[in-house]
């Protein structure tokens, strides 16, 4: 239970995390524009996991050749997220950004899981996920409504 509790309190986190670097990200967009923007985003990101980076002497960064081509996508997938809520956050604000983007988030982790791609353990759709996908999607249509 307590291995639990740390997953959800991380996850929580990184909730959080994501609701406060959007509007920040679109802060910076409305001011200087899109490019610019996440620029500005990456680089303070890679500083920040620089600093610690040179206390382990590069840790393992030396070995990333061994990750698959396509996980290196990973960051184009970040400039797409930036973009994204920094387009919608002026229109639809912030908390209805957040909504519509954790939908997309639980629509294509429901696929990765169901298949079992990009690593994900298989856990198949049922009636419980699919009830649980259609109340967030609601909440979707109810926000933007």
């Amino acid at each position: 239970m307590q291995a639990l509790l740390i997953i959800i309190f991380i996850g929580l986190i990184g909730g959080m995390a994501v609701g406060v670097q959007a509007p920040l990200s679109s802060m910076i967009t409305q001011r200087l524009g899109v490019l610019e923007s996440i620029f500005i985003v990456h680089v303070g990101g890679a500083l920040a996991a620089l600093i610690p980076l040179m206390f382990y002497g590069g840790g393992k960064l030396g070995n990333w050749r061994s990750v698959p081509w396509y996980a290196l996508a990973a960051g184009v997938f970040g400039l797409v997220v930036i973009f994204s809520m920094s387009y919608m956050i002026p229109r639809i604000g912030v908390a209805t950004a957040l909504i519509i983007l954790l939908a997309g988030q639980l629509f294509i982790g429901t696929i990765l899981d169901h298949f079992g791609l990009l690593g994900a353990s298989v856990r198949p759709l049922d009636m419980t996920r699919i009830i649980g996908l259609s109340v967030v999607l609601l909440g979707v249509w109810l926000s933007v409504k």
